[in-house]
């Protein structure tokens, strides 16, 4: 196991600056997601640190060594890509096993690793499977045991469940978790699905267009996310954001949004009266009850899921998603009432999209 660590890390292609400036540490065993949408970089920044890309600026270390111009095979890192990259005329063994007979390793300790982790994913049936014989998730199973069987410092997983299907993702999320937990090796981890990062992560790094947005574990960035972006992009579904101008009366606040609804606030909130905001709600502190404050809307559409019901309303200008858990008996056209938790309502500077929470 190894400590990583970015130090102002920048990549150029050409003129085009794609990393501007990156800098964050890994701990030892820790397992770090780098969550953002397409095109943000934080593919890129694996691939820098397995030895793929070159960098153009700034410094990379893992266990304190700088590996900039230490190739990638020494670097004692090993990745799982989202294409599984099997040999297709290959065993599942001797795929498993083929960076270490590269490295002309004792015959012996190659089968001993290859079904040590064999066992752990339990692929031991399949050894003396082709990869076309094998699922998809069997495959990435492969993947996985091919970098196990490596024992290095470092695993760098690159969105490696894109190309299961969903109910399929679910399980291979929770055996790449059981897995971590087990051998304890400080892994990075990409991917675009912040469910994916949410469910995994000790620590999530949220990138946009080559900068990192917020560090901090899946709670703390649900919980007190520190700009717009990151509020909207944590969550599923998205919080609402309904931009207004903050009021003040003698002993309550509110935000006035357009169409005249009133959204309620603590009395407590950040900001001044008469200050434009973007008023943040999650869709699941929001309820079905009428009340004092309550805001008035009406249901566009009615989602059952089982467990908990979307429902797509207007209230006022402005649509919204509201989750209610159970079951509900309201129908598209229905007036309703929203209660909001406005202890749980996040406000944002419009105009730098930075919370005003801090």
């Amino acid at each position: 196991m190894a400590s990583v660590s970015f130090c102002n890390v920048e990549k150029t292609f050409g003129a085009v600056k794609v990393i501007h400036g990156i800098g964050f540490d890994i701990a030892d065993g820790e397992f770090t997601v780098l969550v953002g949408p397409s095109g943000c970089g934080k593919s890129t920044l694996l691939r820098m640190l397995a030895g793929l890309e070159e960098i153009s600026g700034g410094t990379i270390a893992i266990d304190g060594q700088v590996v900039n111009d230490v190739e990638s095979k020494d670097r004692d890192i090993a990745m799982v890509f989202q294409s599984y990259a099997l040999y297709p005329h290959m065993t599942v063994a001797d795929n498993m096993g083929f960076s270490l007979k590269l490295r002309k390793a004792d015959p012996k300790l190659t089968a001993e690793r290859v079904d040590q982790a064999a066992t752990i994913l339990n692929l031991g049936p399949y050894l003396q499977r082709f990869p076309r014989e094998l699922s998809g998730g069997q495959r990435q199973r492969v993947a996985m045991g091919r970098a196990i069987v490596r024992d290095p410092k470092v695993f760098l997983f690159d969105e490696p469940l894109s190309n299961l299907d969903a109910k399929l993702r679910v399980a291979m999320r929770a055996e790449i978790k059981a897995l971590h937990q087990r051998l304890k090796t400080t892994t990075v981890y990409v991917t675009h699905d912040q469910v994916e990062a949410m469910t995994m992560a000790d620590r999530i790094i949220v990138m946009q267009d080559g900068r990192i947005e917020q560090i901090g574990t899946p709670l703390e960035l649900y919980d007190r996310p520190s700009n717009l972006f990151v509020a909207q992009f944590i969550g599923s579904p998205a919080m609402n954001v309904v931009a207004g101008t903050l009021r003040r009366g003698a002993d309550a606040a509110w935000v006035e949004a357009e169409g005249g609804v009133r959204w309620p606030l603590a009395a407590s909130a950040p900001g001044s009266d008469g200050q434009a905001v973007a008023y943040g709600i999650r869709p699941e502190d929001l309820d079905l009850r009428s009340g004092p404050g309550s805001v008035p809307a009406e249901v566009i559409v009615v989602e059952p899921t089982g467990a908990a019901t979307e429902l797509l309303v207007r209230a006022g200008d402005a649509q919204i998603i509201v989750v209610v858990h159970g079951r509900t008996g309201a129908r598209p056209g229905e007036a309703i009432a929203l209660e909001v938790d406005a202890a749980a309502v996040h406000l944002f500077d419009p105009g730098t999209g930075a919370t005003l929470d801090a």
